[in-house]
């Protein structure tokens, strides 16, 4: 454990002689990405959780308010009823994404609205039908 600053030293030439003395100890010796720049981008603003932010970047991780991960997802749903292999599961994926969007409509969670409605199932299909005899 580091020591406590002794009353009247300067803070600076304290925090100096605890950097240069773990440097001489080697503890900065096989840090990760040591002699490497470092990481980030233009914009030199400060943000107190950086590394937060850098971490769910990279473990894939994004943080949306239900109603716009709702949308999102309501988007997905459309791109993958769009390829599905049969007209059951474009039925499955565009009806379960309906039951969200339903429940989501009358108990509405904290956050921006959601401004969409349930697709019209026959249409989705419809269009599926549509895509896939335009295909082949």
């Amino acid at each position: 454990m580091t020591e406590r600053k002794p009353p009247g030293i300067p803070f600076e030439s304290w925090v100096d002689r605890q950097i240069r003395e773990a440097e001489a100890r080697g503890e900065f010796d096989r840090l990760p990405g040591a002699g490497k720049p470092l990481p980030g981008g233009a914009d030199t603003s400060y943000d107190e959780l950086w590394w937060i932010r850098r971490k769910m970047a990279r473990e894939g991780l994004s943080v949306l308010p239900p109603t716009l991960a709702l949308r999102k997802e309501a988007e997905d749903a459309l791109a993958a009823a769009a390829v599905a292999p049969s007209e059951r599961i474009v039925r499955k994926i565009v009806e379960d994404v309906n039951v969200k969007i339903r429940d989501v409509m009358f108990r509405p969670p904290p956050g921006p609205p959601l401004g969409l409605k349930p697709y019209d199932v026959e249409d989705v299909v419809r269009q599926w039908r549509e895509r896939r005899a335009a295909a082949g």
